[in-house]
C-alpha cells in the first residue's frame, strides 16, 4: 500500500477533473462518439447503446436554484471555451441524478469531435468546494498560524496568521529556519525536546505527529511580551510516500496560559500561606509564593502594633512608619524596592540574612504612602502596593516591583495580587489575634506559676518551664513548692488537659486549691482525693448549666488532670508520694542508682470511682528527686521509655549545680525548643536535719510532765544559744502540754526544731483541735491558746494516724533569714 493510500485514500482532485469524472466526447451536433468507463459507472450506459445517441438523451432539465450548488452559475454562451452548469441526468435505469456538468471546446478535434463533456454528480462538486473553502480560510482567516517547511527545515509557505505573528510578508522570512525567527524560544512540555529544531527532526526521522506541545517565546511583531502556544507538528509526504517537509500548526494560548498560571498560583498560595501562626513566617511565605512567579521582588509591611497581637483602629491618622516583616527579589533588590536610606533603620547582615522585622517609613507622595492613606491600591511605574486588610482595618500592605519584566501589572494580574494579599491578610489576622491570646495565656500562666520558690531547708530546687509553641496556645503544666509545718516540704507538679487560657486559668485555680489543701497538711493521698472531688463537683455544676451537653468557650478542661503530690520530711528522711495518673518521678540515690518508683497510678482528677494510694519511701541525704510532666519525656517523633531512658541518663551524670542539670535536661529531650505539649520539670536535692538540730522527748502523762517539758525546752535552747526564746517558748510548751494532758490520753511528745524558725511541736494521741475563743471577763479559763497565738509567728495542728500535733513558730531574734549556723 502506498503512502498516499496509507494516509486513508485522501484525493484532492476536483470532482471535474477528466482523470476521474464521467466524460464523453460529443460532435458539433451534440451526438455522443466518446465514452468513459466513469461515464457508464455513472449513468448505467455501456458505450455501444449511448455512441451515437444526442446528449440530450443524457441531460433531460435543469434544477431549481435552490437545488442548484450555492455560488454555481451558468456562464453565458459566449464566455469562453468552457462553461459549466448544475444539470438533471437520467440514468439508464429511469433514476433521475443531479450532476455538474462541465463543457470544454476542443481547438482541433479528430474525427469530428468538437467538445468534451465532463460530469459529476453535484452533492461531490458541493463537497469539493466546500474543501476548498476550508483550505482557503486556512490560508487566510484561521486563528491557528500554520507554517509548511522543507526537509532542511526552512520555511516553505505559512499562512495569513502566521505571517501576522512575524510581522513581515512571507516572500521576507521564506527560506529562514524557525530558530532564526524564534532565537529564545523553548518548549514548556515535559520529555520531549526543548528546541524547535530538535522536535521538527524527531518528526522527521519517526514520522510520529506530536500534539499540543506547549511553546514560549517572544513573536518578532512583539519581543516585548511573552506568549505561550499549544503547537502541533506532523510529516508531509505525497503519493509516493517521499518526505515533502513539516507541518507546524501553533495556537496562541498566552490568555488561557496566564490565567492557568494564576489559578496554579492562587492553589500554591492556599496550601503555602498560613501554614503556621508566626506573622514573619506568614510574611516570607506570601513573599516565596509571589517571587519570580508573579513579581521580580516583594516586600510585605505590618503596622508594629499588630506584631503584639493589637488591633489598628480604623480611622485616625494614617500611619508611616511600618515594620518590615519580608523581603524577597531574583538577585539584587529592584530600583524602589526600598524607600531612600533616611527613612529608615540600618539593617544588619547575620550569617548572610537581613535582621527583621526592622522599621522603615514611606514618604506620603510614595506608592506606599498613598496607599497607606487611602486604604487602596496604588499601581504606578511597575510597582504595585496592595493594602492589607482584615474585618475592615489596615494591617499593613504589600508591594509588587518588576524590573526585568517591565510590562504592566494587567487587570487579571490586579485581581490575582488583590486575592493573594486578602489571604495573606486573613492569615496574618489569624497569627496577630492567635499572638494576642497566647500572650494573655502567657501572663496569666507566668503570674500563676511561682515567680520565685522560697528556699527551703529540706530541699534544694531548680525547675523549668518551657510552655508549648503549638496553633492552641500555651498549656496547663504547673509545679510548686510548698513549706509544710515540722521543716517539711510539699511537692507538686501537675498536668490540665488543653491548652489557651481556660487551660492556663484551670491550672491556676488547681495550683491555688492545693496550695490551700496542703496547708491542712493532710497526707498526699487524702489530698488528692478531696481535688478529686472538687473537679467533679464542678463537672458535674457545669453539666447540670449545660443539658446539651456541648462544652462551649467558657467551660474550662478540669476533667482529666493528672498531679503527683509527694511530701519530704527533712528529720525522718521519708518521702510519701501519690499520683492522679501523673507519671512517677525519677530517684538518683548518692550512689547514682535511678529508680522510677512504682506508685499506684489512681485515676485522673475528675473521673472519681478509684480511691488515691500513697507510697512511702525512704531518701537518703543528697537524693536528686525529679517531678515532670509528660511534655518533657513525650512527643509524636519520640517514645516516652526514650525519653525516660534520655532524662535518666541526665539525671544520673550528676553534677554539682541542679540549674546546670536542668539545662542539659532541656537540651537533650527538647534540643528543638519548644513542643507541641508543654513541659515542666522539677529537681529536687534532699537534705537531712541531723540530731543536733532536732530534740524529741516523751512526757509522762501527769501534771507534773509539764514543768519537766519547761526545763528541757529550756536547757535545749542554752545548748542552741537561744536564750533570748526561752521565757516566751516556755510559756507555749506549757500551755500546749498542759492541753494534752488534760484532753487528750496517750504519751505526750515534745519536739524542737531549730531551722530558719523555731518550731516547737507537742503531739498526743487525741484528734480534737484546739480553737481560739474569746474569753469573758468572768471566765477562769480560755485564754492560754490566745496568748500563745499573738507571741508566736504561726501556728496549727496536723493529724497523723496515732493522733495530731499542735505545732507553732517563732522568729528568731536577730531576723537573719540566714544565720550561720543554718548554712548548708
Amino acid at each position: 500500500m502506498s503512502a498516499w493510500d496509507a494516509a486513508g485514500g485522501v484525493d484532492f482532485r476536483g470532482p471535474l477533473d477528466v482523470t476521474r469524472a464521467a466524460t464523453a466526447v460529443l460532435d458539433a451536433q451534440d451526438v455522443v462518439i466518446g465514452w468513459s468507463p466513469a461515464a457508464e459507472e455513472l449513468l448505467g450506459y455501456p458505450p455501444e447503446e449511448i455512441i451515437g445517441q444526442h446528449v440530450d438523451t443524457l441531460l433531460v432539465g435543469r434544477p431549481t436554484p435552490e437545488a442548484a450548488l450555492p455560488g454555481f452559475i451558468e456562464p453565458p454562451e459566449d464566455s469562453g471555451a468552457c462553461h459549466s452548469e448544475a444539470r438533471i441526468a437520467r440514468h439508464r435505469d429511469g433514476q433521475v441524478i443531479q450532476v455538474a456538468v462541465m463543457v470544454c471546446e476542443l481547438a482541433a478535434g479528430g474525427n469530428g469531435a468538437t467538445r468534451v463533456m465532463v460530469t459529476a454528480p453535484l452533492e461531490r462538486l458541493r463537497h469539493w468546494e466546500s474543501h476548498q473553502a476550508m483550505l482557503h480560510g486556512l490560508a487566510t482567516q484561521s486563528p491557528v498560524a500554520l507554517a509548511i517547511y522543507d526537509p532542511e527545515l526552512r520555511v516553505a509557505w505559512t499562512n495569513a496568521k502566521y505571517a501576522e505573528e512575524i510581522g513581515r510578508p512571507l516572500e521576507e522570512y521564506v527560506g529562514q529556519h524557525a530558530e532564526e525567527l524564534y532565537p529564545d524560544g523553548e518548549f514548556l512540555s515535559h520529555d520531549y525536546p526543548a528546541t524547535l529544531g530538535e522536535v521538527m527532526r524527531y518528526v522527521l526521522a519517526t514520522g510520529e505527529p506530536v500534539v499540543d506541545l506547549h511553546y514560549r517565546g517572544r513573536p518578532p511583531a512583539d519581543r516585548e511580551h511573552e506568549h505561550f502556544w499549544a503547537c502541533s507538528y506532523y510529516r508531509l509526504q505525497d503519493a509516493r510516500g517521499h518526505v515533502l517537509g513539516i507541518c507546524e500548526d501553533a495556537f496562541d494560548i498566552s490568555d488561557r496560559y496566564r490565567t492557568l498560571h494564576r489559578l496554579e498560583l492562587l492553589v500554591r498560595a492556599g496550601s503555602s500561606i498560613g501554614t503556621t501562626l508566626g506573622m514573619a513566617e506568614t510574611a516570607r511565605e506570601m513573599a516565596e509564593v509571589a517571587v519570580p512567579q508573579f513579581a521580580d521582588a516583594v516586600t510585605v509591611d505590618l503596622v508594629a502594633g499588630v506584631l503584639e497581637g493589637e488591633e489598628p483602629h480604623p480611622g485616625g491618622e494614617p500611619v508611616r512608619v511600618l515594620m518590615r516583616m519580608a523581603r524577597r527579589s531574583e538577585g539584587p533588590p529592584p530600583e524602589g524596592a526600598e524607600p531612600p536610606a533616611e527613612e529608615r533603620e540600618p539593617t544588619e547582615e547575620v550569617e548572610g540574612k537581613e535582621r527583621e522585622p526592622y522599621r522603615i517609613g514611606y514618604a506620603d507622595a510614595s506608592p506606599q504612602g498613598r496607599c497607606l492613606a487611602s486604604g487602596r491600591t496604588v499601581l504606578a511605574d511597575g510597582t504595585l502596593v496592595v493594602p492589607l486588610r482584615a474585618r475592615g482595618t489596615t494591617l499593613g500592605l504589600v508591594t509588587f516591583l518588576r524590573a526585568t519584566n517591565p510590562s504592566p501589572f494587567d487587570s487579571g494580574e490586579l485581581a490575582l495580587a488583590d486575592e493573594l494579599v486578602a489571604r495573606t491578610a486573613v492569615c496574618l489576622d489569624n497569627a496577630r489575634r492567635y499572638t494576642r491570646e497566647r500572650a494573655a495565656a502567657l501572663t496569666l500562666q507566668r503570674n500563676l506559676l511561682p515567680r520565685h520558690l522560697p528556699r527551703q531547708s529540706a530541699v534544694e530546687v531548680a525547675y523549668r518551664y518551657l510552655p508549648t509553641d503549638s496553633r492552641a496556645g500555651v498549656g496547663g503544666d504547673w509545679f510548686d513548692v510548698i513549706g509544710l509545718s515540722g521543716t517539711r516540704v510539699g511537692l507538686v507538679v501537675g498536668d490540665v488537659v488543653g491548652h489557651g487560657v481556660n487551660a492556663a486559668a484551670t491550672m491556676g485555680r488547681l495550683r491555688t486549691t492545693v496550695r490551700a489543701l496542703a496547708r491542712l497538711d493532710l497526707p498526699p493521698d487524702e489530698l488528692l482525693a478531696r481535688l478529686d472531688d472538687l473537679v467533679g463537683q464542678g463537672a458535674e455544676e457545669r453539666a447540670a448549666a449545660n443539658p446539651t451537653g456541648g462544652l462551649g468557650p467558657e467551660d474550662d478542661v478540669a476533667t482529666g488532670v493528672t498531679c503527683l503530690y509527694a511530701v519530704y520530711d527533712p528529720v525522718s528522711r521519708k518521702c510519701t508520694m501519690a499520683r492522679a495518673a501523673h507519671p512517677p518521678p525519677a530517684i538518683v540515690g548518692p550512689d547514682g542508682t535511678l529508680s522510677f518508683p512504682d506508685l499506684p497510678p489512681g485515676p485522673p482528677l475528675g473521673l472519681g470511682g478509684l480511691p488515691f494510694e500513697s507510697a512511702e519511701v525512704e531518701l537518703p541525704e543528697g537524693s536528686l528527686v525529679a517531678l515532670f510532666t509528660d511534655g518533657l519525656v513525650e512527643s509524636r517523633e519520640q517514645d516516652v521509655d526514650v525519653g525516660l531512658a534520655t532524662l535518666g541518663g541526665v539525671l544520673t551524670d550528676g553534677g554539682d549545680s541542679l540549674e546546670e542539670v536542668c539545662d542539659r535536661a532541656l537540651a537533650e529531650l527538647l534540643p528543638g525548643g519548644p513542643a507541641a505539649d508543654d513541659a515542666a520539670l522539677l529537681l529536687v536535692r534532699t537534705r537531712e536535719l541531723g540530731a543536733e538540730r532536732v530534740a524529741v522527748w516523751e512526757l509522762p502523762d501527769e501534771p507534773a510532765g509539764v514543768a519537766k517539758a519547761r526545763d528541757l525546752a529550756s536547757g535545749r535552747l542554752r545548748e542552741w544559744g537561744l536564750e533570748q526564746l526561752a521565757f516566751t517558748t516556755e510559756l507555749v510548751v506549757s500551755e500546749l502540754v498542759t492541753n494534752a494532758i488534760r484532753y487528750a490520753a496517750g504519751p505526750v511528745h515534745l519536739r524542737l526544731i531549730r531551722d530558719r524558725t523555731l518550731l516547737c511541736e507537742v503531739s498526743d494521741a487525741g484528734h480534737t483541735s484546739p480553737h481560739l475563743r474569746y474569753s469573758a471577763s468572768d471566765d477562769e479559763g480560755g485564754r492560754g491558746l490566745f496568748i500563745v497565738a499573738q507571741i508566736v509567728q504561726r501556728w496549727g495542728t496536723r493529724y497523723t494516724p496515732s493522733g495530731k500535733t499542735i505545732w507553732t513558730e517563732q522568729a528568731f531574734p536577730d531576723r537573719d533569714p540566714n544565720p550561720p549556723y543554718l548554712a548548708f
